[in-house]
C-alpha cells in the first residue's frame, strides 16, 4: 500500500502547484521511482474520467473514514478499474473500502464509454499536445564519460542509422546530429532510452534541445582557474551540461534551495561524474557576491525554469500536458506573470553583483513577453546594469545561426531584439523558450564598483582578491581622495 500513498502524495503536491511531474517524479526513491511515476502518468492520463466515476458511485461520501484521501482512491480506483493486475496491495481496511464498490465503479466506467461513444478504456485517455510530436527524442551525450563519435558507433551498432531528421510519421530508427548544439542527437519521439544501460551509467542525458541552449551561450572556459554559478541548478541536466562544457575543469557551484530537488541534483551530478561541481543547498539570492570563494565568479546562468520561479507556459512535452490547467482571468494571470517577472528581474540583478561575473545568461521555459524581453530591459536599465557596464551580447554571439530572435515590439528596439533567441513549440522543434545573455562592458575603460553597502565588506576582504583587482574595485578611489586631502591640507 505504500506504493499507493507515494503516488497519491505526488498528486497531491501536483494539485498544490509545488512542482512539475517530471520535478516531483524525480524526487521519488529510485528504487520505487519506475513503477510509482507510471502509476501517476497513468492516473492523469484518467484522472478526469476517474473522477466523474468515483463522484457518481458516492465512493469517498461512503467510505469518507477510510478513504481520506481524493488522489488515493483516484490510484487505487485506477488500477481497479484500467490495470491488468487489479489493486496490487494486501486486504487491508483501504483496499476493501475500494473492493466493496467494484460493480457500481465499474458499471460507471461502462456508462461513461457509452455516453462518450468510446469503444475501448484507451478511448477515454486525455490525448497529449499534438505539438509534442513535432519534437525529436533529445538524446545529449556526456562528454564527461565518452566521446559524441563513440556513442554515434554505439548507436549504429544496436541498430539505428545515422542519416538525417527523425521521421515523425514512422517508429524509425534512424537518428542525426543536431546542426545547433554539439554532442546533441536526435531521434525519432517515439523511442525510450530509460531502460538503456548507457542512460543508467550516465553517458546520455535525455534532454531538449532548448534547454541545452543557456550552457551552450554561456560557454565557460575549460580552464583550471574558472570559477561558474549555476542559479538553480536541480534537477542538474543543464548543471552537467556546464560541467561537461568546462572539462570538469574550474569550480562549478550549483545552487538549489530545494532539500528534495537538492537530492536530486546530487544523485544526477554523480551519475554523470561532475567532479568540478560543489553542490549548495542554498537559495542563490541569499548569497553574498563578495564571500572571497563566489567572488571570483565569472560567469553565471540565472535560468528560471518551473517550480514555481516560471509560468511554464512553453512546455509542451512530454508530461506536463496531463496537467489539467486551471481556467483562470485575464487579469489574475496578469499578476501572476507580473509576480514571477519580479523574481527573475531580482535574480538578473543579483547576479550583476558579483564583481567579477563578466557574462551573466538568463532563460526560461515560458513564450510570455511579461517574463522574457520585458524582464530583460528591466534589467538593462537597473542600476545594476548601469553600475557594473552590462549590455546585452551581440547575436553573433548568442547562437547566431538560430532564426527564431526576440520580439521587437516588446523589448522596444528591433537591435535589442536580435540579441535574444526565442523557441517556439510546433515551430522549432522544441518546448517554447527564451535565452538571453549579458556582458559586462569594459570598452569604456571604466571600472567596475560595487554599492555602498558592500565597500566596507570589500575593503576588509580584498587580500582574499586577486593581486591588483581589490586595489581596482575597492581602495584605488580612497587612496586617490586621501592623497588630494593630503595636499590640501598642506598647502
Amino acid at each position: 500500500m505504500n506504493f499507493y500513498f507515494s503516488a497519491a502524495q505526488v498528486l497531491d503536491r501536483l494539485d498544490a502547484k509545488q512542482g512539475s511531474i517530471k520535478g516531483l517524479i524525480a524526487t521519488l526513491p529510485e528504487k520505487d521511482r519506475k513503477r510509482t511515476s507510471a502509476l501517476v502518468i497513468e492516473t492523469l492520463k484518467y484522472k478526469a474520467v476517474l473522477n466523474d466515476i468515483i463522484h457518481e458511485a458516492k465512493l469517498l461520501k461512503e467510505e469518507r473514514k477510510k478513504l481520506t484521501s481524493a488522489n488515493l482512491a483516484l490510484v487505487l480506483v485506477h488500477d481497479l478499474l484500467l490495470s491488468n493486475g487489479g489493486i496490487q496491495a494486501g486486504d487491508g481496511p483501504i483496499k476493501q473500502a475500494v473492493l466493496r464498490h467494484k460493480t457500481r465503479l465499474k458499471a460507471e466506467l461502462q456508462k461513461l464509454k457509452i455516453k462518450r461513444g468510446a469503444g475501448s478504456n484507451a478511448e477515454l485517455a486525455h490525448l497529449g499536445d499534438s505539438r509534442a510530436s513535432q519534437i525529436p527524442r533529445y538524446v545529449r551525450v556526456n562528454t564527461l564519460l565518452w566521446s559524441t563519435e563513440e556513442a554515434v558507433k554505439y548507436f549504429v551498432s544496436a541498430g539505428y542509422t545515422l542519416s538525417g531528421p527523425f521521421d515523425e510519421e514512422s517508429n524509425s530508427k534512424g537518428f542525426a546530429k543536431d546542426e545547433h548544439i554539439p554532442n546533441l542527437l536526435l531521434f525519432n519521439p517515439q523511442i525510450s532510452f530509460q531502460d538503456d544501460p548507457f542512460y543508467r551509467a550516465g553517458k546520455i542525458i535525455l534532454q531538449d534541445k532548448a534547454s541545452c541552449f543557456p550552457a551552450a551561450v554561456l560557454d565557460p572556459p575549460a580552464a583550471l582557474d574558472t570559477a561558474v554559478i549555476d542559479a538553480t541548478a536541480a534537477p542538474g541536466n543543464k548543471t552537467s551540461h556546464l560541467s561537461a562544457l568546462m572539462q570538469n575543469k574550474g569550480k562549478l557551484f550549483a545552487f538549489e534551495k530545494d532539500k528534495r530537488r537538492f537530492s536530486t541534483l546530487e544523485m544526477m551530478l554523480s551519475k554523470a561524474r561532475c567532479k568540478n561541481v560543489k553542490a549548495m543547498n542554498t537559495d542563490f539570492l541569499t548569497t553574498d557576491p563578495l564571500d572571497p570563494e563566489l567572488s571570483k565568479v565569472t560567469h553565471i546562468e540565472a535560468r528560471s525554469l518551473l517550480d514555481p520561479s516560471c509560468s511554464g507556459s512553453g512546455i509542451v512535452n512530454r508530461l506536463d500536458y496531463l496537467l489539467e490547467q486551471e481556467k483562470e482571468s485575464e487579469s489574475d494571470q496578469d499578476a501572476r506573470l507580473h509576480k514571477l517577472a519580479s523574481f527573475q528581474l531580482m535574480m538578473i540583478k543579483h547576479a550583476m553583483k558579483f564583481p567579477k561575473v563578466k557574462k551573466i545568461v538568463y532563460s526560461t521555459c515560458s513564450i510570455h513577453a511579461i517574463e522574457n524581453e520585458h524582464v530583460v530591459s528591466e534589467a538593462l536599465k537597473s542600476d545594476e546594469a548601469k553600475e557594473g557596464n552590462f549590455k546585452l551580447a551581440t547575436a553573433n554571439d548568442v547562437l547566431p545561426q538560430w532564426p527564431r530572435r526576440g520580439l521587437p515590439e516588446e523589448i522596444g528596439d528591433p537591435r535589442l531584439a536580435e540579441c535574444l533567441v526565442r523557441c517556439m513549440p510546433g515551430d522549432d522543434k522544441t518546448n517554447g523558450f527564451f535565452v538571453s545573455c549579458f556582458i559586462r562592458d569594459t570598452s569604456s575603460g571604466e571600472e567596475h564598483t560595487v554599492d555602498k553597502p558592500h565597500k566596507r565588506k570589500l575593503k576588509n576582504e580584498s587580500d582574499e582578491l586577486d593581486e591588483g583587482e581589490g586595489a581596482q574595485i575597492g581602495d584605488g578611489p580612497r587612496k586617490k581622495k586621501r592623497k588630494k586631502k593630503k595636499k590640501l591640507s598642506q598647502s
